[in-house]
């Protein structure tokens, strides 16, 4: 029986959920919420079951993964301890720089009771019909690729295949229907990862940035765990998460691994983590830089802007590639500690000194106030104003892909 004392419940915050305490009049209001993205959701996509192209060439392949039911997250408590820097006993990893006004939790919860859900307009089924019935090109094995021979394909939202001569590295895989602990909740994907399970080269490795759930998707690292029973490297606590049977190589950051020739190195960022009501931030987020005699591969991860720019390209050299976020920053006063808006990811990239970069974390699910095309608009808005010398910054639709 609910009463008037302090509840800790969820709210759909970044396609995460994100701690907030309330009442149980805001409890009541906060599930009502959920119910309607949930409802939402239903108009935006089909299930998988449902993708198929007109003449149903290929219904074997997955574009998409129900949800793995995972709400046992959202009560957990880990009980960890780290020696770490940013780990503190009692309060979890810590960003160098403080959040302004201690998180500002009652401004978060008034702007998630009062927004509309859904906003984003499109007739996102044709969209998908369209996407489907396209031919498509396919990424290859490569095992005699030279090193020096780089692809970078956009999957989805955070999701990226990067092919660094013979080796292939997948950025936080979600090919989840919603970015959600249970099938049907939260936000959905408005559009169809770019690949299909079925059609992945071999995975060498998995680059798992950090524990939300628009990052770390439990149904799609299983399919990959069953095919390719590749390492998964994240950071400290994230392995509390995943199952046992999984090869987890946990790091701290700047801590390095080498993988044949090739040192992957978990790099800094400015978020946090948690799946549920009693695990924030016990779990360490981050970015990874990989680096080979042929150059810098650097995924920010999910970030607001700050200074970790700088020092990555102080340490590694000019990226040959960097894969930055620019989605999910609208209202802004909310946003920006965790999230950089275009105009930030594009001063990252100047930081950085990238010879290129690749937006991500757009498009696929609607998480915060947003359009669904102001992301790319603003990013173009903020490259007008630069040297035409200026290295450039990409925006590629899902399936597509650069060659570095």
């Amino acid at each position: 029986m609910l009463n008037n004392r302090l509840f800790s419940t969820l709210a759909v915050i970044d396609g995460i959920y994100t701690l907030v305490e309330t009442n149980e009049r805001m409890f009541e209001v906060v599930m009502s919420k959920l119910t309607e993205i949930e409802r939402m959701g239903d108009s935006t996509l089909v299930s998988n079951e449902r993708i198929k192209t007109k003449a149903d060439k290929a219904p074997s392949l997955h574009y998409q993964l129900e949800n793995e039911d995972c709400v046992r997250h959202t009560w957990a408590k880990p009980k960890l301890n780290f020696v770490s820097e940013q780990f503190k006993q009692g309060s979890g990893f810590a960003n160098p720089l403080p959040h302004p006004d201690g998180g500002r939790r009652w401004d978060l919860m008034k702007w998630l009771m009062r927004r509309k859900s859904s906003t984003w307009v499109g007739d996102f089924k044709k969209e998908q019909s369209d996407f489907l019935a396209a031919k498509k090109a396919k990424p290859e094995e490569r095992p005699h690729a030279d090193l020096n021979d780089w692809q970078i394909w956009f999957v989805g939202h955070a999701t990226v295949l990067i092919q660094i001569g013979p080796y292939n590295f997948l950025t936080d895989p979600v090919w989840a229907e919603h970015a959600s602990p249970k099938q049907g909740r939260g936000p959905k994907r408005v559009i169809p990862a770019g690949i299909a399970l079925e059609d992945l080269p071999r995975i060498h490795a998995v680059l798992l940035s950090h524990n939300h759930y628009d990052h770390m998707d439990l149904a799609s690292l299983k399919w990959l765990h069953q095919k390719f029973a590749m390492p998964i490297y994240t950071g400290l606590g994230n392995a509390y998460y995943l199952p046992k049977a999984f090869h987890v190589i946990e790091m701290d950051w700047w801590q390095s691994a080498l993988m044949h020739n090739i040192k992957i190195i978990y790099t800094p960022a400015q978020h946090g983590s948690g799946r549920g009501m009693r695990d924030q931030n016990a779990a360490l987020w981050g970015g990874f830089s990989i680096v080979s005699d042929h150059g810098h591969c650097f995924f920010a991860g999910d970030t607001g802007y700050a200074a970790h720019f700088k020092e990555i390209q102080k340490r590694f050299g000019a990226p040959r590639v960097a894969l930055l976020p620019i989605g999910a920053y609208e209202p802004r006063t909310l946003m920006r500690y965790m999230h950089m808006n275009p105009q930030d990811a594009f001063q990252a990239h100047i930081d950085l000194q990238a010879r290129r970069s690749l937006a991500i974390h757009y498009r696929t699910f609607q998480l915060t106030d947003e359009s669904r095309e102001q992301p790319e608009l603003d990013l173009h808005q903020a490259m007008k104003h630069s040297s035409k010398l200026m290295s450039p910054f990409y925006c590629i639709r899902e399936g597509k892909r650069l060659i570095v």
